[in-house]
């Protein structure tokens, strides 16, 4: 896929920092809106009518805010307006999606909503919020994911940032969010989504870390719609909004903030669905079984199942795989070797296998029970690797293709993985590489690898041969 040189590098450095633990989403109001909740303009149009001032003129919200609060001795109207708009039933966003399944476990936003954690729950994440001071005092055990709302939440609306009384007393009263937040924009690479960088805290903390740091501040990314003509009335506004958001981008580049200039929305999504695509593709899964071995006979099986899993171990990738016949405690094995002999094992991150249940007294069947377990196994996974592929009937001894073999290639479509069938070593891996061949634009797309496909069917190649042509592949896979 090809994007500009800016936003290539901006995937290289956050995919890495995804992969690395150490990336961070900052969502602003932009990120929900789609949904179908409201942004501060449209959150505040009430409150303005009852000031009897027209809120398309007004440019300071928060000081809107305030004046409704000494107008009226209190903010009960405001408190409700917050429960009204923040508790209605919407429609989530594909970018939350995307968002809650990367393995991010750090998010900051300034809304008052919860379309965050509820697509975080949705996945089956733990998460860890924290609405108020009294939260960042302790942590959920065993969270995958930490929700800080630096502006409340609308659950507790009395408690909410949005007067000039809560802005210029946030120090005193939240001054922990502050910290936190500090802490995490020098430590993490953080992208900044849906927001506008007009909130007066987050310049306040950017402007500190600046006069820290100076010139070693990390750098983050946020994106940004390009100005186009066709949103404004005549060519002057243009111009005029136009030279403003160059302004705006020159001075962001002082906090080590990169814009990532898009044409328009949608384009977000994208860029989230790929990114999301190649996080996974560190992620590996590798189907085989065997019950005959053909040409290669049971040892040099045995061997290059072994060698494989090492190979791909030893090149940084995670394995997910399940016990297939035959070969699958060679891919355990082989694995379980390469990480024993590193410093650094991390068993259970970089080895996930699953026996498949043989018996069942539940409601399911024990087809439809393997069924949705690979789902589950190649939810999160970007490649998959296919290796022989045959079971025998046991009434006539015939060897047949594995079934089970396929479902996980049409699984692997289903999910955007890109299937990787070493076709030498035969039966129905065999079967999927000419299959992958002979639509090499629909299953791989990237026509520079279809010489080295063509090598992962070639019989003459040895164990070793195809091993280094499927690593390469996997490694320009990891690039695109």
């Amino acid at each position: 896929m090809k994007y500009h040189s800016s936003i290539q590098e901006f995937l290289r450095t956050y995919v890495k920092a995804i992969q690395d633990s150490n990336a961070a989403i900052f969502a602003g109001a932009g990120l929900s809106r789609p949904a179908g909740y409201v942004d501060w303009k449209e959150l505040l149009r009430e409150v303005a009518e009852d000031l009897q001032l027209d809120i398309d003129q007004e440019a300071d919200l928060i000081a809107l805010a305030q004046y409704h609060v000494n107008e009226f001795n209190g903010r009960s109207k405001i408190n409700q307006i917050l429960i009204d708009e923040f508790t209605k039933s919407v429609t989530t966003t594909d970018n939350h999606k995307i968002l809650s399944q990367l393995p991010i476990d750090t998010y900051w936003t300034t809304n008052y909503d919860q379309l965050i954690e509820s697509n975080l729950d949705a996945v089956g994440k733990r998460v860890d919020r924290k609405m108020t001071p009294e939260n960042l005092s302790y942590s959920v055990p065993g969270s995958d994911a930490t929700v800080y709302k630096m502006h409340g939440d609308s659950s507790l609306p009395h408690a909410a940032v949005l007067t000039k009384d809560d802005y210029e007393g946030y120090d005193q009263k939240r001054e922990l969010f502050s910290t936190a937040l500090r802490g995490d924009l020098v430590s993490k690479t953080f992208l900044f989504i849906g927001f506008s960088f007009d909130d007066p805290n987050l310049s306040q903390i950017l402007s500190k870390i600046r006069i820290l740091l100076n010139e070693n501040t990390r750098t983050h990314y946020c994106f940004m719609k390009k100005v186009n003509i066709i949103d404004y009335k005549n060519k002057e506004e243009f111009l005029y909004a136009e030279i403003k958001q160059d302004l705006k981008i020159k001075d962001l580049k002082r906090y080590g903030i990169k814009v990532l200039l898009v044409d328009d929305y949608p384009d977000v999504t994208e860029i989230l669905s790929y990114i999301s695509s190649l996080v996974k593709r560190k992620n590996v899964f590798v189907s085989g079984s065997a019950r005959d071995y053909g040409g290669w006979g049971e040892t040099k099986s045995f061997e290059f199942s072994t060698s494989l899993s090492r190979a791909l171990i030893k090149n940084n990738n995670n394995i997910v795989s399940g016990f297939g016949l035959g070969i699958g405690s060679c891919i355990i094995s082989g694995a379980l070797e390469e990480l024993y002999s590193s410093q650094n094992k991390r068993v259970e991150e970089r080895l996930k296998c699953r026996p498949f249940p043989q018996v069942t007294t539940g409601q399911l069947s024990r087809s439809e029970l393997w069924t949705k377990y690979r789902k589950e196994m190649l939810s999160n996974v970007g490649i998959s690797v296919f290796i022989f592929g045959n079971k025998i009937v046991t009434e006539t001894k015939k060897v047949i293709d594995a079934s089970g073999m396929i479902e996980e290639f049409d699984i692997s479509i289903e999910n955007g993985a890109i299937p990787i069938p070493v076709g030498a070593t035969g039966f129905t891996s065999n079967a999927l590489w000419q299959k992958v061949m002979k639509d090499f634009e629909k299953y791989v797309g990237i026509e520079e690898l279809k010489p080295l496909y063509t090598d992962l069917g070639d019989e003459s190649k040895t164990p070793e041969e195809l091993i280094e042509t499927l690593i390469k592949i996997i490694n320009r896979l990891a690039k695109n």
